[in-house]
């Protein structure tokens, strides 16, 4: 539809509600000056300044400056904390509070982790008095090797606080570590008090090694496997003296007092003369047996006699001259003479008639040759 300022003037033939182009600018001029005005009051009633209407760069309006004043005026600050007061946690703000909660709702809740099992009676009765013996976790092999409640024999404190080193550290059950502490107290430290000496190492030969007995493939899982069986190979002074517990040149005495004092204590006890593994050790163990059953196979042996020198003895001074002991020899030559000449002579005379006989026949016969008959 089209309007202009004629068209209306044809359709609204009065004057007093037509108007030119210039009065209907005009009148616009006006309504826009009056918005302006509006807006500016309502800006300076508000407490808070805002930003500079887009056409107000156009009429020169301009943001209001912030008051001197109000930029340098003091803080105030809060008063001291009197020295009486209670001391007061800082809060945390409530975000702070929060994100350990959600955090926790996040994270999966695990079991709890079952206590330690409280320490065995005969963990509590091998005390540092007795033995230097920490605790090591146990052990689950294959086969059923290893066992609970082991520890690492390292040395035994004997009664006057002086230890005796276990060379190397044998891995035991607490039970065997304990009859192995006891025996050396017990028995071991006074005979090497009656040999005028104290011992200072035990010579450990083999303690725990998951392994069949005697090493053999597909044998019983020996007592080793469980950590219940120690190998002695002996003892060392600390003077220097070895004692050996197969050596056949020590004293008899002190290897039969050794035998008695570990058979009694263990209830398996092999060495020398039970089989040809045991020649150059001891092997003691705890093995339980039906009604109590006890094995101690280890025979005593005496020491081996000397071999005989290269070289002729001297002459003993209870020998008798030389003259006298040539003049002795020469009877026993004429003497041997003798008796060798009759001895011929029976021999002779036993020929004799075997030599006669084919005289008498006057034929003889060739001999025969034997033959061998064929299978």
């Amino acid at each position: 539809m089209n309007f202009s300022a004629g068209k209306a003037r044809r359709k609204w033939p009065f004057g007093g509600l037509a108007c030119g182009e210039r009065t209907m600018v005009t009148a616009a001029a006006a309504l826009l000056a009056l918005c302006l005005l509006a807006d500016a009051a309502v800006a300076a009633r508000r407490p808070a300044a805002r930003p500079p209407a887009p056409w107000g760069g156009l009429f020169g309006q301009q943001a209001p400056k912030p008051r001197r004043a109000a930029l340098h005026a003091p803080v105030p600050l809060p008063k001291p904390r009197p020295p009486d007061a209670p001391a007061k946690e800082r809060e945390q703000p409530e975000t702070a509070k929060q994100a350990p909660a959600e955090s926790e709702k996040q994270k999966p809740v695990s079991p709890a982790a079952p206590a330690p099992p409280p320490p065995s009676a005969c963990r509590l009765a091998l005390s540092e008095e007795i033995a230097v013996a920490p605790s090591i976790p146990d052990i689950h092999g294959p086969g059923g090797c290893g066992g609970e409640d082991l520890v690492r024999l390292e040395a035994v404190v004997l009664p006057d606080k002086h230890l005796v080193s276990v060379k190397p550290a044998a891995i035991l059950r607490c039970t065997m570590a304990s009859a192995i502490a006891d025996w050396i107290r017990t028995d071991m430290a006074p005979l090497a008090a009656n040999l005028g000496s104290v011992i200072s190492d035990l010579d450990n030969f083999d303690s725990f090694e998951c392994r069949g007995r005697n090493r053999v493939a597909g044998a019983l899982l020996s007592e080793h496997g469980r950590a219940n069986a120690l190998d002695v190979r002996g003892v060392r002074l600390a003077d220097g003296q070895s004692i050996s517990l197969t050596d056949r040149n020590v004293p008899r005495e002190i290897r039969e007092n050794l035998l008695h004092s570990v058979c009694a204590r263990f209830s398996t006890v092999l060495g020398p003369g039970s089989d040809w593994y045991h020649e150059d050790h001891v092997h003691l163990d705890l093995m339980e047996r039906r009604n109590n059953y006890r094995i101690c196979q280890w025979n005593v042996w005496d020491p081996l006699p000397q071999i005989a020198p290269l070289l002729p003895a001297e002459r003993p001074e209870q020998a008798p001259p030389r003259e006298v002991a040539a003049k002795i020899d020469a009877d026993k030559t004429d003497a041997d003479k003798t008796d060798a000449d009759k001895a011929d002579a029976a021999k002779s005379d036993a020929a004799e008639p075997a030599a006669a006989e084919p005289e008498s026949s006057g034929t003889r016969e060739p001999a025969r040759v034997p033959t061998k008959k064929r299978r």
